[in-house]
């Protein structure tokens, strides 16, 4: 059975980047051997540095993976969050969905002064480390693997206004989700749901749930309870920042147990439970097949995490290679 679910995903994989490079010639400036002979050590100091930090603290392995998505859903994978505010100008990280909740800034410094001093200089982007470890992160966590594309040149400037309009939120109904993926290019609700899988792993905080856990009512009701103490209903500093899991059952392993928390109603965001409503909503079987076949969730989302790493790439001389990742050149 092992040996079928590989072939299964290897030909899934195979079909998808065959059909990238001869539909979308930018993507043809990508490819898996990029790096060959210029850093031909990239992929293993990046696993390595990788797996360092998920070792020293469990959740960096999500947090990793969210950067991903936060970087790659506004512009496209340039390393766009990456960028520290200047006075001249303001950058991603501190718009609202991503300041004070994305984390993992510090971990791709450090592994970008890894690459560095095995490559000999700044000769792979801040971009392409980003996609690279969240990939590992993914495979520690106990998720798919899969080839990736690099090659991706590193923006020189952020973009604010479309970190602050363009990323979905916590709080959105399913059919401004589904907008907001279509004009990313993710045409199918399987998408969706799928890259929303993602949330098996990782923690939102109070702030961010304080009011589905005690106004709303598509929430496993012994649920909400539970949480409460840990999140009371008036606003505070001392509890704003507590967690809770976004996958109650195995918070910290990725698999497809989060299809079965939204289905039984026991999830923290709403965007979340958006997906389930058990009336025949649109993606309500997406969700339930997910929740039974986690072969075919994991076969999805690689598939998913491929185009998104994929979303407007800067190739040949568009951008920069970042001495600093926080720092245009």
């Amino acid at each position: 059975m092992a040996i079928t679910k590989q072939y299964s995903m290897f030909l899934v994989l195979f079909f998808y980047f065959t059909t990238i490079s001869i539909s979308t010639p930018v993507l043809a400036q990508l490819s898996v051997g990029f790096y060959a002979t210029t850093c031909p050590s990239v992929f293993d100091t990046v696993r390595t540095a990788t797996l360092s930090a998920i070792n020293t603290e469990a959740r960096m392995g999500a947090s990793l993976i969210r950067l991903f998505f936060h970087d790659c859903f506004v512009n496209g994978c340039d390393g766009g969050i990456l960028l520290v505010d200047t006075p001249a100008v303001p950058g991603e990280q501190t718009v609202f969905p991503n300041a004070g909740s994305l984390r993992g800034y510090d971990v791709i410094d450090n592994i970008k002064t890894q690459v560095d001093t095995a490559c000999g200089g700044p000769v792979v982007s801040c971009a392409d480390i980003l996609a690279i470890a969240a990939r590992d992160s993914l495979v520690a966590l106990g998720g798919p693997s899969y080839s990736i594309p690099v090659g991706r040149r590193d923006a020189i400037a952020p973009n604010r206004a479309g970190a602050n309009n363009e990323l979905p939120l916590a709080g959105e109904p399913l059919n401004v989700l589904l907008d907001k993926f279509r004009r990313k290019g993710f045409t199918t609700a399987e998408e969706l749901v799928a890259l929303s899988g993602a949330h098996t792993v990782g923690q939102a905080q109070c702030a961010v749930y304080r009011d589905r856990i005690h106004n709303d009512a598509n929430i496993d009701p012994a649920y909400a309870a539970s949480l409460r103490p840990n999140c009371p209903s008036t606003s505070s500093p001392a509890t704003d920042g507590n967690l809770a899991p976004l996958d109650p059952q195995t918070p910290t392993r990725f698999d497809n147990n989060y299809f079965n928390a939204v289905i039984n109603r026991r999830t923290v965001l709403r965007s979340d439970q958006a997906l389930f409503n058990g009336s025949g909503g649109p993606t309500d079987s997406i969700v339930i097949g997910y929740s039974n076949n986690p072969t075919t969730f994991s076969c999805d989302f690689a598939n998913a995490m491929v185009k998104m790493g994929n979303l407007s790439p800067l190739t040949g001389t568009q951008g920069e290679i970042r001495r600093d990742c926080k720092r245009i050149n």
